[in-house]
């Protein structure tokens, strides 16, 4: 009896609603919406779901319910899209359940990516690298700058700055942060050094010998006294145009750019990408 009294303070049930006249009187109500009607959200930024925090979710459901409704936009009269809730709704579908309590509203498409985005960023749960895409597709395809991003985020701008720099780390060490396998303060420290070859010499070196962030950062900052005579060599037998532009490149598409020289006026430039997402938003920043 409990149960029926809970369901029926979160709103009128969609049936009767559908019935009425128009459905804008949907627009603004929490409902217990029939899943069916609910099409999964194609600007979801999240593309891996842990399985086993799905079932736990699941059974607290099946326990408690619904405790917080899920966000979706009316697309027409009958049919919605899932805005935010992408968890709660999966755990629910898992259970078996028919209907959901869900917030209706109306969004275009432009602002149905920036919520997916935004609320996916405030999420506890994310790694690293998958908040720095979140803010790279803010910026790409919403054309937030990063001052708009720190006002719709409440994230500093620096905060923001130092995610966007761990997208020009080597692709292995991304994958590495979000295996958990180091930490962002490990991402940060390894980004001062500049080949590519010794970044990821560090990087197996943290994981074999398990160095904590301070001790990384030492280690980086001992490894760049040691190099630097060579280093200067090296800079010069590079032509100061071929340097000039991979620097140009990186800040374009924001990704590690190497120029590598073949002789005389030829060469090759390699971008690395993370994903097709990442590998589209390079692709469409070339066109």
């Amino acid at each position: 009896m409990a149960k029926a009294t809970k369901k029926q303070a979160l709103g009128r049930g969609l049936s009767a609603l559908l019935k009425e006249p128009t459905t804008d009187k949907l627009v603004g109500s929490i409902i217990d919406l029939e899943i069916a009607l609910i099409e999964a959200n194609p600007y979801q930024p999240r593309t891996y779901f842990d399985e086993e925090a799905l079932k736990e979710l699941s059974i607290s459901i099946k326990e408690l319910g619904v405790i917080q409704p899920i966000t979706v936009r009316k697309i027409s009269n009958s049919k919605f899209q899932l805005v935010s809730g992408e968890r709660r709704f999966r755990a629910s579908k898992l259970i078996g359940n028919k209907t959901i309590p869900a917030y209706i509203r109306i969004a275009n498409d432009q602002e149905m990516l920036e919520m997916a985005l935004v609320e996916n960023i405030q999420r506890k749960d994310l790694d690293p690298i998958e908040v720095a895409l979140s803010y790279q597709r803010l910026i790409d395809e919403i054309n937030l700058t990063q001052e708009e991003m720190s006002t719709r985020v409440g994230k500093k701008r620096s905060t923001i700055t130092n995610y966007l720099r761990l997208l020009k780390l080597d692709p292995i060490i991304q994958t590495g942060m979000r295996d958990r396998f180091i930490s962002m303060g490990h991402g940060r420290a390894l980004i001062n050094i500049e080949n590519t070859e010794e970044q990821i010499s560090v990087y197996e070196k943290i994981i074999r010998e398990k160095l904590s962030v301070r001790q990384t950062e030492d280690f980086v900052k001992n490894l760049k006294k040691d190099v630097a005579p060579s280093k200067e060599k090296t800079k010069q037998t590079v032509p100061e145009y071929i340097t000039n532009s991979a620097k140009e490149l990186e800040d374009i598409l924001n990704a590690k750019v190497s120029i590598k020289t073949s002789g005389k006026n030829k060469g090759q430039i390699i971008i690395p990408f993370t994903s097709e997402e990442d590998l589209m938003r390079i692709k469409k920043l070339l066109q």
